[in-house]
């Protein structure tokens, strides 16, 4: 593990001390800084070996990057140098976004956990694209995932359009395509995990991937990001679709509206979606009820509450392929990315 990993507990009281959306913006620009030089670069590389496959994909271990620390695909490079097996950034709308009002991302340090109201804050389809373009992971053969979304003005009787947009400007850049509709932070964006809803929407997006197949010569994977916040039926309802449809994976889970285990903390009555080990046992339980419905025929990638080692096993041991950190970065620094890659070893 590169030395520089086990300094960022040193660094994270500094860190704590700014407003959280702030801490994250330097964050991110002082690791591209690093990693522009070849000195600082070197001394944060760390690439742990665990290869499996994903979706058809060979991955160099299965401990991804979730989307929504890099909303614009500007950090992919110098993210893909801390270990990570795979990279998913996102969630891009069609037009660009400034997303909710500031501030909205709050720590709640007692839970290890934050809640945010963002809301697909990012540059747009074009930036994203060009940013992707100029980057080298997948040249360098890393893996890299892209999640699209609506735009907050779309009305949801042409959601559809947005994403069908979102899926043809991004599929010659895609190792594979998340198609995000369980952020909670889109007004009425979860209705589409209902079953008619999520029929009609996966539906247009597969005759659209058949046509960009055709164009490319290129079958992308497509997977779907679903809510914790889901019934045993609307788990079931999910599963029976995406099988229906062929839908290559799910990613389980999002972040949740509950409050329950954080009832009483400082800002645990801040609205929008709580990341972090609260959410852990909630992405288990839609997890295991997923692979009993699906069996081995799609691929499940578990992400929410990874805060160590221990819990990206119990991700796969209830049914994962592969998993996803997020806000476990935050509170224990890249060493988070090994430490997974050797409890699943």
């Amino acid at each position: 593990m590169p030395l520089l990993f086990n300094a960022y507990p040193l660094a994270r009281p500094a860190l704590f001390s700014l407003d959280a959306e702030t801490a994250h913006d330097l964050t991110l620009a002082s690791l591209l800084r690093a990693y522009d030089c070849a000195l600082t670069r070197r001394l944060l590389r760390s690439a742990p070996e665990l290869p499996c496959t994903l979706m058809g994909m060979r991955l160099r271990n299965p401990v991804g990057l979730a989307a929504g620390l890099d909303k614009n695909g500007a950090f992919i490079d110098c993210l893909g140098n801390l270990g990570f097996g795979f990279i998913e950034v996102g969630t891009v709308t069609p037009r660009a976004q400034p997303g909710n009002p500031r501030p909205r991302l709050y720590r709640l340090p007692r839970a290890q956990a934050l809640i945010n109201r963002l809301g697909f804050n990012n540059d747009g389809l074009d930036a994203f694209v060009e940013n992707i373009k100029k980057s080298h992971w997948r040249q360098d053969g890393g893996i890299l995932g892209l999640n699209i979304g609506k735009n907050a003005d779309t009305p949801m009787s042409q959601a559809v359009d947005d994403y069908l947009l979102g899926l043809e400007r991004v599929y010659a850049h895609a190792d594979y395509i998340t198609i995000n509709i369980s952020s909670p932070n889109t007004r009425n964006l979860r209705s589409l995990q209902e079953r008619e809803e999520l029929a009609a929407l996966l539906a247009s997006l597969c005759d659209k991937r058949r046509e960009l197949a055709d164009q490319t010569g290129r079958h992308v994977p497509i997977a779907v990001k679903v809510a914790p916040d889901l019934t045993t039926e609307q788990i079931d309802a999910i599963a029976d679709t995406l099988a229906h449809y062929a839908i290559d994976g799910v990613i389980a889970t999002n972040t949740t509206l509950s409050r329950d285990a954080v009832r009483n903390l400082p800002h645990a009555d801040e609205t929008g979606g709580l990341s972090g080990p609260p959410v852990h046992e909630m992405s288990l339980t839609v997890i295991r009820r997923l692979r009993q419905r699906l069996g081995n025929a799609i691929a499940i990638i578990g992400v929410g509450g990874i805060a160590c080692g221990g819990d990206a096993k119990e991700k796969v041991a209830a049914g994962a392929d592969a998993v996803q950190l997020y806000t476990g970065l935050i509170y224990r620094g890249p060493a988070l990315i090994e430490a997974c890659v050797r409890a699943l070893a």
